[in-house]
């Protein structure tokens, strides 16, 4: 099985080396963290575009794995920093678990 959290680390190591992870001030941390979730939101986005717009299920998937860099990436990145310290494997496997044992549909009405 593959560690999320290695994972996480490795891809965020990526986009540091990148220049995606400018030094931040303490000020500025939170700001940074809101437009990575904006980052996020695009990709998406994007996800519903090539669907939308029938680009094929590689472009689907690609997109996909964009959420899932850009998620994992992150969650390093706050980790690094302190804004978190759980290991997103366990609590990722711990809330699968919780949602096993919800009922149907669990209060979604449509």
């Amino acid at each position: 099985m593959i560690d999320l959290d290695e994972l996480a680390f490795d891809l965020h190591a990526n986009a540091v080396n990148k220049g995606f992870w400018e030094p931040n001030t303490e000020d500025n941390h939170i700001v940074f963290y809101l437009k990575q979730l904006a980052m996020v939101h695009s990709e998406v986005s994007e996800v519903l575009e090539a669907i939308r717009k029938e680009k094929g299920q590689d472009k689907v998937v690609e997109e996909f794995a964009d959420i899932l860099i850009r998620v994992l990436d992150l969650y390093a990145g706050m980790f690094r920093d302190g804004a978190v310290t759980d290991s997103l494997q366990a609590v990722l496997l711990a809330k699968a678990h919780t949602n096993t044992q919800r009922p149907k549909m669990h209060g979604v009405l449509a």
